[in-house]
């Protein structure tokens, strides 16, 4: 198979991919010589701070793992493809070992610096690299079934994260919500943002103060992560604006948006984040 008769949609192996690009077959950057290629992998299984899609722009994280990021290696090869005449190729992993091809890619904007969390658990800034399908190419659209399989599988590996580790992840995240048109819309919440509050609220709901109505399947009282100011409107995926609830205030706080309610949540979230 050539790369030219690659389509955007199709599911690959790691063979393949290696196969075709004559690249590595590991790592998230992936630089080929012999095709004058860069592929790149953006790994959900993996990763939970990770490269997200804001419209049509897809903010892809650099290599490096543990402390800052610098540009070299591969960030270098990304952050000049501009006037390297390097062509990139964007797969993304949902599902261990299956490799969606997205489409090929080029670098849209200048990469900048964020704030993250390293695998050791230590704050430290990444470059980030936004990315944009090339003109002729439409974006593909998932299932949603497969982003939301995602987004339980970050819930699940964060329930275990300590104290320490959850404050620090929590208030490191992006506060801007990662959304994605699939076969309908997608958001994807920070996995830690929604389990600081949760486990701030203790089992307890923050605004009727009663205990959660009943146990989930892992045995923890079943709260839900509200937004004070809904992402429609611009609120932000942050601990500044989310509180945990049982599904009868969060049910009423969509339908009436009580503002006396709004602040006293306000004030719970304010004490939450300066007490940890």
């Amino acid at each position: 198979m050539e790369i030219e008769e690659m389509k955007p949609g199709i599911t690959f192996s790691n063979n393949d991919i290696t196969d075709v690009f004559g690249c590595s077959p590991q790592g998230g950057m992936r630089r080929s010589y012999k095709t004058n290629s860069l592929v790149l992998v953006s790994n959900h299984t993996k990763a939970l701070y990770e490269d997200r899609w804001e419209g049509n722009i897809f903010h892809y994280t650099g290599m490096g793992q543990v402390g800052n990021q610098t540009l070299t290696s591969q960030n270098k090869t990304l952050a000049e493809s501009r006037n390297n005449s390097i062509e990139i190729y964007l797969f993304e992993v949902f599902v261990p070992q299956k490799y969606i091809y997205i489409g090929k890619v080029y670098l849209a904007e200048k990469p900048y610096q964020e704030e993250q969390v390293d695998n050791k658990g230590f704050l430290r800034l990444v470059w980030v690299f936004p990315i944009k399908l090339e003109a002729k190419q439409r974006k593909i659209l998932l299932p949603d079934k497969i982003v939301k399989k995602k987004q339980e599988q970050k819930m699940k590996k964060v329930q275990n994260v300590s104290e320490d580790q959850l404050a620090i992840r929590a208030k490191a995240a992006n506060k801007k919500i990662s959304k994605r048109k699939t076969t309908t819309f997608t958001y994807e919440f920070d996995p830690y943002v929604s389990q600081f509050a949760k486990r701030w609220a203790n089992g307890q709901c923050q605004l009727c103060e009663q205990p959660a109505p009943f146990l989930n399947e892992e045995g923890e009282p079943y709260l839900i992560a509200h937004h004070l100011k809904p992402l429609s409107q611009g609120g932000l995926d942050s601990v500044y604006n989310t509180v945990a609830l049982c599904p009868n205030c969060h049910e009423k706080m969509n339908v009436l948006r009580e503002i006396e309610a709004i602040k006293r949540l306000e004030r719970t979230i304010e004490l939450a984040v300066d007490n940890c």
